[in-house]
């Protein structure tokens, strides 16, 4: 067991210092990111001065402190170019060397992936800090100490939600040369139906329904929602409840995906 532990833990090592070496890359992504936010805000305050009044429970402020949530989150939790580079691997032959070595390549992805989280967020994090101190006066922090620990417990499964959806979609790759066509096809019903062009629940009460019971309403908006306490009691359960179900399925499908893949690997390849 302290075998296996070291093992995983220099893979978690080697992909920091392999991050580290694009981190002005991740900083001036972070940094240009901005722009989209700084669009949003204008939008939004177009929006309620059209409306002069709240919406569904938003007002501008708290409007802005979603997005403001959103940003910080999509940065903890969004894998960055993991597919590319898993479907690298297998395009270009590189999981052979992996596949003579006792290691588990999913294992030795998630660690890649918590490597790249870890040094993507502590460069990030800078810029992320100034906005929120910019926007402060709009910032209303949670009263029940069990929102925080809730709040993380949904990001990390949101995070792990979103690595083995990437994963799965990266083992296309043992059947298809590109990938990229299924990738944005996925990525776009995350971005719409995930919570970062609007909130979901704004959404009339019956597409709500419906959007809680796909993984894209728990790869970020639920932390979100949590966070900011508007979801409680049931529905708060339920929605755990049913990430934590999105958890399973989608590391299951991402098994079977490399199981199956790799029976085809092998076979086009002996």
């Amino acid at each position: 067991m302290r075998a296996e532990i070291d093992k995983y833990l220099s893979v978690f090592n080697i992909g920091l210092q392999n991050m580290f070496v694009y981190r002005w890359n991740y900083f001036l992504r972070a940094l240009f990111g901005l722009i989209p936010l700084a669009g949003t805000v204008f939008l939004w305050s177009a929006v309620f001065k059209e409306r002069g009044g709240a919406l569904h429970g938003y007002d501008y402020g708290s409007m802005i402190y979603y997005y403001l949530l959103t940003m910080l989150v999509s940065n903890l939790v969004t894998p960055t170019e993991d597919e590319w580079q898993i479907a690298a691997d297998i395009r270009e032959g590189q999981i052979n060397s992996l596949l003579t070595k006792p290691m588990s390549y999913l294992a030795y992805r998630l660690g890649i992936f918590l490597s790249a989280r870890l040094v993507y967020t502590f460069v990030t994090l800078p810029p992320i800090a100034l906005i929120f101190l910019y926007f402060r006066n709009y910032i209303t922090l949670p009263h029940d100490p069990s929102t925080y620990l809730l709040a993380i417990i949904s990001t990390v499964l949101a995070a792990l939600i979103q690595f083995f959806i990437t994963y799965a979609l990266a083992m296309m790759a043992f059947w298809i040369l590109e990938i990229s066509t299924i990738v944005f096809i996925v990525y776009s019903f995350e971005y719409f139906l995930g919570g970062q062009l609007f909130p979901i629940d704004i959404m009339p009460a019956g597409i709500q329904a419906a959007m809680k019971w796909m993984p894209f309403y728990y790869e970020l908006f639920c932390p979100i929602a949590i966070f900011l306490e508007r979801l409680r009691g049931a529905d708060l359960r339920q929605a755990l409840v049913l990430q934590t179900g999105w958890l399973f399925l989608t590391w299951a499908v991402a098994r079977e995906m490399w199981r199956r893949g790799l029976g085809h690997y092998q076979a086009v390849g002996g």
